[in-house]
């Protein structure tokens, strides 16, 4: 098991930083992969970036070059680093944890942080 904390969210101008932070508790963080999900109104929700227990990352291509995603196994918890952020990335964003024991997985979710950006 696992449950999700996230925090950071709120509101920022176009242009500003926010960085979202994501903590975990239950003992396997560190052996699964994580994500961070946002959903804006009327849409589906939609992966933002990955980050495996090894590090190895995957963005959405709206996000390359302006959002980081990192991971503290030491601490269990991911973060999201958001630059340069545009309108267009208002939305609640979800932390994901997704644990694989072949060929099934399990996927854990948090509860959601608002991220609103004024033009």
């Amino acid at each position: 098991q696992m449950q999700l904390v996230e925090s950071g969210g709120g509101l920022v101008q176009a242009g500003g930083s926010l960085r979202l932070s994501c903590a975990a508790s239950g003992s396997i963080f560190s052996i699964s992969t994580m994500g961070w999900y946002r959903q804006a109104p009327g849409e589906q929700r939609e992966l933002v970036a990955t980050i495996t227990h090894g590090g190895n990352t995957n963005y959405a291509d709206s996000v390359k070059g302006r959002f980081t995603i990192s991971r503290d196994n030491a601490k269990s918890t991911v973060y999201l680093q958001m630059n340069s952020l545009k309108p267009e990335d208002t939305a609640v964003y979800y932390c994901n944890g997704r644990t694989v024991v072949s060929p099934t997985y399990t996927d854990y979710w948090g509860q959601g942080t608002q991220v609103t950006v004024s033009s």
